[in-house]
């Protein structure tokens, strides 16, 4: 029984804590590049600045402790005091990510537009029209796969099936 007991537990543990220490890459995140790449015949990239990430954290920080008199009775309460400030989680970046090196006319765009409607992303009609609600709908696809961003990367378009993937 005690057997049992120890692979049941066993099985309650995680797999492989590398996995938790490394979580494996977004899709899309593996395509930012932080340093400007090589022009290259073929290639198209597109550039943009993100935007710092910080937190705000508050803490209790005890500015006097408490005073006892020597049979242990609180002769004067702690004094606590709360500390507030920000700490950055990510630097401003400029980053580059490919992007599809076509014209994009109004058939692309509402190509586009059906794709995202099709994923559940996209909810209004099909205009053609690279639309705010285009735009929006192409960013939150594209930030569930690790790039925040409303201008459509290659990797983003192979993976909507609107480009080749030997497309470059």
């Amino acid at each position: 029984m005690a057997g049992l007991c120890a692979v049941l537990l066993a099985a309650c543990q995680p797999q492989d804590s590398l996995m938790s220490l490394h979580p494996p890459q977004s899709p899309l995140a593996a395509e930012i590049r932080v340093t400007a790449p090589a022009v290259t015949q073929g290639t198209c990239w597109h550039t943009e600045t993100q935007p710092g990430l910080y937190e705000t954290v508050t803490e209790q920080v005890v500015a006097r402790p408490e005073q006892r008199d020597p049979t242990g009775a609180v002769v004067n309460p702690a004094i606590i005091r709360s500390e507030t400030h920000q700490r950055e989680l990510r630097p401003r970046r400029d980053i580059w990510f490919a992007v599809p090196c076509i014209a994009q006319d109004e058939r692309f765009a509402a190509t586009l537009q059906r794709a995202l409607k099709a994923r559940g992303v996209y909810e209004g009609p099909i205009t053609g029209g690279a639309d705010p609600a285009t735009r929006s709908a192409l960013r939150r696809y594209q930030r569930s796969l690790g790039l925040d961003s409303d201008v459509l990367s290659l990797a983003a378009a192979r993976m909507l099936g609107i480009v080749p993937d030997d497309f470059g």
